[in-house]
């Protein structure tokens, strides 16, 4: 199962900061499961979310230069209150240290005010073709997707 947490980029200062939110709706097929009598976002997705605000941060920062973003480690993880369907989440995610490959991450996500999660995050960045340059086609195709997705995730209401 693939996961696109994050509904809206909110505000972003390159290579700084940027804030997200994400809404949590009863449509979300794992509610069902986590809990049935008690739905709340699983605490890994909420790290999740930090996940990819980092991964936008960088997209952004560096004008899409990589095709694949993956986090490589998460320390010190707090998870606070439940979120809940209804509930909308605020996303905050600092830009730490970066290298060539690497780049660190402190966030947080915040609902009405009260921690729901936080965390330091390392996240790898590279191409497909720094491997194998077969795979040029398969990087531009998916930076083509990432832009097409930061537009929707970026548009004012």
């Amino acid at each position: 199962m693939r996961f696109n947490l994050i509904d809206k980029i909110v505000e972003v200062q390159a290579g700084v900061s940027l804030k997200a939110l994400k809404n949590l709706t009863l449509g979300e097929e794992y509610l069902a499961d986590h809990f049935p009598t008690f739905p709340v976002m699983p605490g890994v997705l909420m790290l999740q979310t930090l996940v990819e605000a980092g991964a936008w941060l960088l997209r952004i920062s560096e004008d899409f230069a990589h095709s694949v973003i993956v986090l490589r480690e998460a320390k010190n993880i707090k998870y606070g209150n439940f979120m809940e369907p209804g509930k909308q989440m605020l996303i905050t995610v600092e830009l730490v240290e970066k290298t060539a490959d690497l780049a660190v991450f402190k966030g947080k996500g915040e609902m009405e005010g009260q921690s729901t999660v936080s965390a330091r995050i390392t996240l790898a960045r590279y191409n497909l073709r720094d491997k194998d340059n077969s795979f040029k086609d398969t990087d531009e195709k998916m930076i083509a997707h990432y832009k097409e997705l930061h537009r929707y995730l970026s548009m004012k209401a």
